[in-house]
């Protein structure tokens, strides 16, 4: 069984329907009108492209009988950039083609960029278009700091303040971000092809801290609605890789996000405030972490009040990241109705990472997140919920630190249920989970079914989470500190060196 996901005027992306994180249990191919489409397939989203606007086809599948009839979008207009005059050789600047382009597309047209090398300064996207970028084509970041222009962080706007750019979850004035959008709609990039940053051959990864202008994202959408990205790589970006801005209606299918391990602070994915994400069958390997759901700090969260909200998150593989999943430490919104499933996770220092602290304020309220049917292996500590994260300038204070009881107050953020269900980990290193609630407002509840855990011979001690006073942990079982209920069914532990499950200030526990 499969199911359609996405159609646009030449592409379109499909799923299998099974219970297996990111890979098809079996390889499979595809046929398109009864001719075999490409190679064959191991995960389990597939996608074509090349298609025809105005279409009608079928696809089938090797492993099954049925088959999916749908029709390609119509367009308007389809605009090959190299016809303007676009270069394509990475060496000359095509970013006055390449604009023209997307400026003079009329609605529901298509911009193309066939192969070559389009070195750009940034650009950016408007209202009903599809950005084509075809196999073999690359989008090329200019690696000069000065051709980024810079994006004040607010201005007024209908008497009212509005945010232009921000940094870590606070308004905070940026370089122009290499694609942005600022109050689009109905955009889809779709293709084969590659949004490079070049930030390998810049200065940006080279002096990351401490400016007074934050380096760009690789892609920033502000604001905007019904967006989709389908196929394309995203890599090399100066810091974060996408970073969508308090919108809705966002589509993410069968991407590849990369960066190297070495390039700082580029995480892969990073909705912030943003409602009615989807992110499917994408495969993350970056420099931090692999996708952090956020909500920015205390003024955003405080002053706009506006939760990341209704996620899906499925069929995707995380890896070589910081943290596979991260919730926070931005989350002064709010984060609710988060859901992630059948995803794979390899080689991250932490899996499902829920991060918050003192300050983040009453608005901070995450509840109502499932993580069910998930695959870990060598990820260092797979399940982390920490309260007391040494983040930002006071981040090392002891009022992030102290464990004497606090009153709660406006600046007291809250954690609600979590469910981690039907997740194998193997090949860990540090510890199964370290959970640790505020003295004074306990995490809600957290269950944990159907959960195994199995560990190197060769671990190597770590530090399951970043606060102050946490000592490295080696082949050791689930930490539990601050929960009200602890729901524990079919938890299974193999290689665990000392007591399986630690609880400490805990108030109704269940095992099973």
């Amino acid at each position: 069984m499969f199911k359609k996901l996405f159609v646009s005027s030449t592409s379109a992306c499909f799923e299998l329907v099974n219970k297996n994180p990111y890979y098809s249990p079996r390889s499979y191919e595809v046929y398109l009108n009864g001719e075999k489409a490409g190679d064959k397939h191991t995960t389990n989203v597939f996608s074509l492209f090349n298609l025809t606007p105005s279409t009608t086809y079928t696809v089938k599948l090797s492993s099954g009988k049925k088959q999916i009839t749908f029709t390609t979008d119509a367009e308007s207009a389809a605009i090959d950039v190299k016809s303007l005059g676009a270069k394509a050789d990475g060496k000359s600047d095509d970013t006055y083609f390449v604009q023209m382009a997307i400026d003079g597309c009329p609605k529901g047209g298509r911009v193309v960029l066939t192969e070559g090398e389009y070195l750009v300064r940034p650009i950016v996207l408007k209202s009903d278009i599809t950005l084509e970028l075809k196999k073999g084509a690359t989008l090329l970041g200019d690696v000069v700091e000065e051709n980024y222009p810079y994006i004040p962080a607010r201005t007024v706007l209908n008497g009212k303040e509005e945010i232009l750019a921000s940094w870590e979850g606070e308004p905070f004035d940026c370089h122009q971000s290499f694609v942005s959008a600022y109050r689009q709609k109905n955009i889809k990039v779709v293709g084969e092809g590659v949004i490079n940053g070049n930030a390998d051959n810049s200065t940006w990864w080279a002096t990351p801290k401490g400016r007074k202008v934050a380096r760009p994202r690789l892609v920033f959408l502000n604001k905007c609605q019904n967006v989709v990205f389908h196929g394309v790589t995203c890599c090399n970006s100066a810091s974060w890789n996408l970073h969508p801005f308090f919108s809705k209606n966002l589509k993410f299918y069968d991407l590849k996000v990369q960066n190297p391990y070495t390039g700082p602070n580029t995480d892969g994915l990073d909705p912030e405030s943003c409602d009615k994400v989807d992110i499917v069958g994408c495969s993350f390997s970056v420099g931090d972490d692999c996708c952090a759901i956020k909500a920015g700090k205390l003024y955003m969260g405080k002053t706009y009040k506006t939760p990341a909200s209704n996620h899906t998150l499925r069929n995707n593989l995380f890896q070589n990241g910081h943290g596979a999943i991260v919730l926070g430490s931005e989350m002064s919104g709010g984060v609710k109705n988060l859901s992630v499933s059948q995803c794979l996770f390899r080689h991250t220092d932490r899996g499902l990472r829920i991060k918050s602290r003192r300050g983040r304020g009453k608005d901070g309220i995450i509840d109502g997140v499932t993580f069910e049917n998930i695959k870990m292996d060598n990820v260092i500590t797979p399940l982390v919920i920490n309260m007391y994260y040494f983040c930002d300038p006071d981040g090392h204070t002891e009022f992030v630190w102290s464990r004497e009881k606090r009153a709660v107050d406006d600046g007291t953020p809250y954690l609600g249920k979590f469910v981690f269900k039907d997740i194998e980990c193997v090949n860990c290193e540090c510890m199964a989970g370290y959970f640790d609630g505020l003295v004074e407002q306990p995490i809600k509840e957290i269950r944990i079914e159907n959960v195994s855990f199995s560990f190197k011979e060769d671990a190597k001690p770590f530090v399951p989470a970043m606060l102050e006073h946490v000592r490295e942990y080696c082949k050791e079982g689930l930490y539990v500190d601050n929960v009200e209920n602890l729901v524990l069914k079919n938890v299974a532990f193999e290689g665990v060196c000392g007591e399986k499950i630690i609880k400490k200030n805990c108030g109704n526990v269940v095992e099973e």
